[in-house]
């Protein structure tokens, strides 16, 4: 069975890339009757996540990537079940490097619990990482090719990355692309920004029932939303009110089904058993708060 599965990862774009670093991220999230199919029933997913990237400058060409993050789902997966709390906690470790003008490097290790928590044990734990090759085409422009690859519950998965990244001269207009992970386009209005986004979302937990074999649930999630943001204390703290559609799913298997590869939107040798109703999508809001590092204003 082919579907589409992608993740969402937060990718801390340094070195000849952006005029800035987001360091921490706080987000808190709602969908709205997602239908089961084919049967009676329905759920809501709640949504939290934090994140937090600390670059060490090593000297002026490498600086060393430090962080973590840590996401929580709420939702019932199957009908009429009680509601199933799903963790994903990573921990972030790589190496940012400008080998020149125009080329530069990010390589990073992404190690991961996700699971419902209940009994963690060293099936619970996924090694996945990242490298990113950046090219400076000017002041104004830039482009990403890169690949990521991620150990799951249900086998290996890995995609590609292009993308740009682009801020008008005024520094009004900006796109910072990463497909087919994310997008997000907007456009400064002083104080405010407008703008939309997009996330691929792709994970697996385990999860664990008393008395039953263990299971694991396969989230592929697409967000789409519009927002609206506030930019405070000289744009360094970033508020944000999104309104969006989200198409959650999340198929449940035995543990131990598993697929021969995943590789972006396609997936070889799935002959996997799905053990509950698929789930429909719904609308979703949310809140952000971000805190911005802008490196220009930080060196002058």
């Amino acid at each position: 069975m082919k579907k589409i599965i992608i993740l969402f990862l937060f990718l801390p774009w340094i070195s000849h890339s952006q005029e800035y670093v987001d360091l921490f991220r706080i987000g808190y999230g709602q969908t709205f009757n997602n239908n089961f199919e084919d049967v009676d029933g329905s759920t809501h997913v709640k949504s939290f996540e934090a994140g937090v990237t600390f670059p060490i400058v090593l000297n002026e060409n490498h600086a060393l990537i430090t962080g973590a993050d840590f996401s929580l789902n709420n939702l019932q997966l199957f009908p009429n079940a009680e509601f199933t709390s799903l963790y994903s906690t990573n921990i972030k470790l790589g190496l940012a490097s400008t080998w020149s003008e125009k080329w530069s490097t990010t390589l990073v290790l992404l190690p991961k619990v996700a699971s419902d928590y209940k009994h963690i044990s060293g099936d619970d734990f996924y090694l996945g990482g990242f490298a990113m090759l950046k090219l400076s085409k000017n002041e104004n422009l830039k482009y990403r090719f890169g690949i990521y690859a991620s150990q799951e519950a249900y086998g290996l998965f890995m995609t590609p990355i292009l993308g740009w990244y682009y801020l008008s001269p005024n520094k009004r207009f900006e796109m910072d692309m990463s497909l087919p992970i994310a997008a997000d386009i907007s456009y400064k209005l002083g104080v405010t920004t407008i703008g939309m986004d997009y996330f691929g979302i792709g994970r697996s937990y385990n999860v664990h029932y008393e008395n039953s074999p263990t299971l694991y649930a396969d989230l592929s999630s697409l967000e789409f939303a519009g927002y609206l943001q506030f930019n405070a204390l000289d744009e360094s703290v970033l508020l944000r009110a999104k309104v969006g559609y989200s198409s959650n799913n999340y198929e449940m298997y035995a543990g131990g089904d598993e697929i021969e590869l995943g590789i972006s939107a396609f997936t070889f040798g799935d002959d996997r058993i799905q053990l509950n109703p698929s789930l429909n999508g719904g609308i979703f809001l949310k809140a952000e708060v971000i805190y911005r590092f802008h490196i220009e204003k930080k060196s002058e």
